[in-house]
């Protein structure tokens, strides 16, 4: 568990493991982005009960969901887990961050994403990937905060809202 005070907050920001009770935050998290953003290119979001044996699963496979917790309420939520399935890729990761609308702004993402960047390391991980809606230059920008860099852009890959979306590839180097 990390505790810190995230940029224009007052009150402090823990990061801890997702506990099953954190889970509905996490679907409505995946709702909103699905419903209403580019940031998960899906249409139709999962269940909530879909989320109980995706924790398993990622707890099962030593990946990490950590949340941010401010003044007793889950703020947002990052993961990763394996860039692609071949074991060439074993070292790579690609990560995923959300963040409840009342606390975007204030720096729960960059804390997160420190959090969930020292637990690649800690754990061996040499790159760490980020697939970004090439539109969300708020989520771009705080990934070049973060040290990342843009390795590529993949124009009209994806299709969502009735439009054609560009995916933007960022990459962290982790060792």
């Amino acid at each position: 568990m990390t505790t810190a005070y995230a940029t224009g907050s007052a009150a402090p920001v823990t990061v801890r493991d997702c506990e099953p009770r954190d889970l509905d935050v996490v679907h409505a998290l995946h709702v909103d982005a699905v419903l209403h953003s580019t940031a998960i290119w899906q249409e139709e979001p999962h269940p909530r009960a879909y989320f109980d044996a995706w924790l398993a699963e990622r707890r099962a496979a030593g990946l990490p969901v950590l949340v941010a917790e401010v003044d007793g309420s889950v703020a947002g939520y990052v993961t990763y887990s394996a860039f692609r399935p071949h074991q060439g890729y074993r070292h790579t990761v690609e990560h995923s961050v959300y963040v409840v609308p009342a606390f975007r702004g204030r720096g729960v993402a960059t804390t997160l994403m420190t959090a969930l960047v020292e637990h690649a390391r800690d754990g061996g991980m040499h790159v760490m990937m980020a697939g970004i809606c090439s539109s969300n230059t708020g989520s771009i920008a705080l990934h070049e905060r973060l040290g990342f860099a843009t390795v590529g852009v993949l124009p009209e890959v994806g299709r969502k809202f009735d439009r054609w979306l560009d995916l933007t590839l960022m990459r962290l180097p982790l060792s």
